[in-house]
């Protein structure tokens, strides 16, 4: 062992671990022999992290974080983004934003959480005390978030259930909460073999009387049932009606079947995800069989795959494929860090996030596969074209799937099949939102473990409470309010302040450092690869986002509907809300300090990283650093 010591006004350090890599026993004994270890003190001093809690099993964090990078938008919206943005073409794109944008964000939020295990809330407050307003903007993102995306569990949950009946409650025209559009080809074929004339859901056998009529839209019965039976939309959000018992059962129901995974924490969600997380990928397996197998499916994937290499050339593409990659990774929403945070010191995080990042691109395209083969066959059955019939979102999920499944062999069998699918996928994602909340109010009070449950409980009632508003009669117009702003902009803005934090004021290669006292030494490609990635690729890429969300920027609109001016400035509070408290934490810290020192020095002060920021585990390997972060 060498002692090697500067004599040049500069920090010191003593290296203890000179030449070779020690396990984290031996870096320890050498440690206490010289009088330098301190981390099972500070351990034990730090009421944060005392009875925290961690992952239980070998794959517990894989999955989880699988489950919540791949969600809901990885089977309805990227399958349309695909075909819309020239086919096979949108891979490309698609794969570069992922690797100059989606990893890079991933990576770095894995592992400053796992070298800190903190959740977001109290992780910055220690790296970044002027920031602290980042970590709590993450949990009020997450908390916004959560209350409207388990209204989707709470719709899938219903359907889910509807599903079991025979016939299926959206087949066919004949019932009360149908339209005078309403428009039925079994209904239309029956009438015509009968010599009759099908209009207006009735049967008419005089077809002169109807042959001068104006020509009316035809909408599918599936989405009669959608809007009028289960939503019972409004004529607009100024009408906000009565609560649907129905859906308040539901929504009962998911928050219950939420709150009974999350009430031990990642010890009772880790277990649950291996069933949630993988299940999905078998009925998707099962879909794509029974879809290949139908008329009309090449049509339907033809339609996807078709590259247009000329669409590559305009910046739409490219904007759909960044925006896409970067909400479908979710990164700055905070889940990655509280997922993060339960892990071992030692857990390889980059290979984790690589898997997940990788699965997650081959998940959506697949997925197209599965989506498109189905609506080739639908097109077939209506004798229509494929375009006419591609929908995205809750359109996609809720109308066009159910209208299909109807002509399907054992229509029961596929629907209940596919909406399980669904409420599996969702519910992923929903953990990890539910869980970055609890993990802020946990960090943030230490004292309040031993009442976790509790704690979850009284997440959950609030967040049942909070999403009553989504399911009244105008609740589908709050839900696209919300939905548009809640996770826009403000996620960005914070994605491009962690990038500044971490890799231009904490400095990318003693975050990298930090890095390699966890998963052990990389090469000099690691080093120069993320490094630039960190300080000048992303951060430009995530501008550019940014910037082509605020170009592309339309207000609000739900079909035809257009919303009044006060929800548009409604919308706009709630997605700068987070900012906002992100600069109002930073002027309190600047106003709040009592120090006689400038303003400039004070913000420098704020800048660094407190006493406190410090490894949760003791690390393999240690790294001293002068005032300006360079090693020593």
């Amino acid at each position: 062992m060498e002692n090697r010591f500067e004599g040049n006004g500069k920090s010191r350090r003593i290296s203890t671990l000179t030449g070779s890599w020690l396990d984290n026993s031996v870096a320890v004994q050498q440690s206490r022999r010289m009088g330098t270890y301190k981390g099972d003190d500070d351990e034990e001093q730090d009421e944060v992290l005392t009875k925290r809690g961690s992952w239980t099993g070998r794959f517990d964090f894989l999955l989880s974080l699988l489950g919540y990078s791949v969600g809901l938008g990885n089977v309805w919206r990227f399958p349309y983004l695909c075909y819309n943005n020239g086919g096979g073409a949108f891979l490309i794109p698609f794969t570069i934003m992922l690797v100059i944008a989606g990893l890079p964000l991933m990576f770095m939020e894995l592992s400053i959480a796992q070298y800190a295990g903190l959740g977001p809330a109290v992780l910055f407050r220690r790296f970044s005390p002027l920031f602290q307003g980042v970590g709590i903007g993450m949990v009020l993102i997450a908390g916004t978030v959560m209350l409207y995306y388990n209204v989707i569990l709470a719709w899938t949950l219903f359907y889910a259930v509807a599903s079991f009946e025979e016939p299926l409650p959206w087949k066919g025209c004949d019932h009360p909460w149908t339209s005078n559009n309403c428009y039925s080809y079994e209904e239309e074929n029956a009438c015509v073999s009968n010599n009759g004339t099908y209009y207006l859901r009735k049967c008419h056998a005089n077809a002169n009387l109807i042959a001068n009529l104006t020509k009316v839209p035809k909408k599918p019965p599936a989405e009669d049932f959608f809007k009028n039976y289960l939503l019972r939309l409004s004529p607009g959000i100024e009408t906000t009606g009565n609560i649907s018992v129905t859906l308040a059962l539901s929504l009962l129901g998911a928050w219950l079947i939420v709150f009974l995974c999350l009430c031990r924490g990642v010890k009772s969600s880790g277990k649950v995800v291996y069933f949630t997380a993988l299940f999905p990928y078998v009925v998707l397996v099962m879909l794509f069989v029974r879809g290949i197998t139908l008329p009309g499916s090449y049509n339907g994937i033809m339609y996807y795959l078709e590259p247009d290499w000329d669409k590559l050339k305009s910046a739409q593409i490219w904007g759909d494929a960044a925006v896409q990659i970067f909400f479908a990774l979710s990164p700055a929403w905070g889940g990655l860090l509280t997922l993060a945070s339960y892990n071992k010191f030692s857990n390889n995080c980059y290979r984790d996030a690589i898997i997940v990042a990788i699965s997650n691109i081959l998940t959506s395209f697949f997925a197209g596969f599965v989506i498109f083969s189905i609506l080739g066959f639908l097109a077939h059955e209506l004798d229509t074209e494929v375009e006419s019939v591609i929908d995205q979102g809750a359109g996609l999920a809720f109308v066009v799937f159910p209208e299909m499944v109807t002509k399907l062999q054992m229509p029961m069998f596929w629907s209940v099949l596919f909406f399980f699918m669904l409420l599996t996928l969702g519910l992923d994602s929903q953990f990890t939102l539910m869980e970055t909340v609890v993990t802020g109010i946990l960090d943030t009070f230490p004292k309040l473990r031993q009442w976790k449950i509790r704690v979850v409980f009284g997440v959950a009632v609030a967040g049942y409470v909070g999403g009553l508003v989504f399911i009244t009669n105008s609740g589908m117009y709050w839900f696209q309010l919300v939905d548009k702003y809640a996770a826009n902009w403000s996620v960005l803005l914070i994605a491009i302040i962690e990038c500044v934090l971490i890799a231009w004021i904490y400095g990318s290669e003693r975050f990298i450092g930090n890095i390699e006292e966890m998963i052990g030494k990389r090469s000099l490609c690691f080093h120069y690869f993320w490094t630039i990635a960190w300080k000048f690729v992303t951060p430009i890429t995530l501008l550019f986002i940014l910037c082509f969300n605020w170009i592309q920027y339309k207000p609000v609109s739900y079909g035809k509907y257009v919303y009044p001016d006060w929800a548009d400035i409604v919308g706009w509070i709630i997605g700068l809300l987070p900012m906002m408290v992100i600069v109002v934490t930073a002027l309190y810290k600047i106003v709040a300090d009592t120090s006689l020192q400038s303003t400039v020095q004070i913000i420098r002060k704020l800048l660094k990283p407190t006493a406190e920021w410090k490894p949760s585990r003791s690390p393999l390997y240690r790294f001293e650093y002068d005032d300006n972060g360079i090693e020593i």
